[in-house]
């Protein structure tokens, strides 16, 4: 059975973009970025919101860009290899490989995708991930925290949903960058 993993980085203050969608400021280095690589190994399946798939479908030809770092390509060579769900009503079709376009999140189907697979899957992006984390999909929740405070924009997490979370892991990287690794415990708060 696969676990729904939610995964992001935020400012210190819980922002994924800033108040102009300014997320410049969350470029992983090549410590973060390979440590990233190492927990996206086990995804066989991402979920993504129009706007968070838009911004990576980057790493679909990244891989043929010219003296790219190792982390880079590998990255490209995980997202090759995973399949893609894209959740939008507005997308006539989309532009990656191995990409199923839906209209609407179905939390039965994910629910199914969940138990039928022996691989991990992620749900990327805030406001797909808030619909996921209230219908209780959500297994663990990833949290990369950048050494910067941007005032306001986009939320990592959701308001008004509570989640009781355990730390399971931790670890502070050379930039000043702190990885936060919970497991949703799924009791009350």
């Amino acid at each position: 059975m696969g676990r729904l993993i939610y995964s992001a980085i935020s400012s210190l203050d819980g922002y994924l973009a800033d108040e102009e969608g300014r997320f410049d400021w969350s470029a992983p280095d090549a410590e973060v970025h390979a440590f990233v690589n190492e927990l996206s190994r086990p995804i066989g399946t991402y979920l993504f919101g129009r706007r968070m798939y838009e911004i990576m479908t980057f790493w679909e030809t990244a891989d043929e860009l010219p003296d790219e770092p190792r982390e880079i390509t590998d990255f490209a060579a995980l997202w090759l290899a995973a399949d893609k769900v894209v959740y939008s009503t507005s997308l006539d079709a989309v532009s990656t490989a191995r990409t199923t376009l839906e209209r609407s999140f179905d939390p039965e189907a994910v629910r199914r995708w969940k138990a039928e697979s022996d691989r991990d899957l992620s749900v990327g992006g805030p406001h797909l991930a808030a619909e996921a984390m209230a219908a209780g999909l959500v297994d663990e929740v990833q949290l990369f925290l950048s050494p910067v405070i941007v005032g306001g924009g986009l939320r990592a997490l959701p308001a008004n949903l509570r989640r009781r979370l355990e730390l399971v892991d931790e670890r502070r990287f050379e930039a000043g960058v702190v990885h936060l690794r919970y497991t949703v415990t799924g009791e009350p708060v």
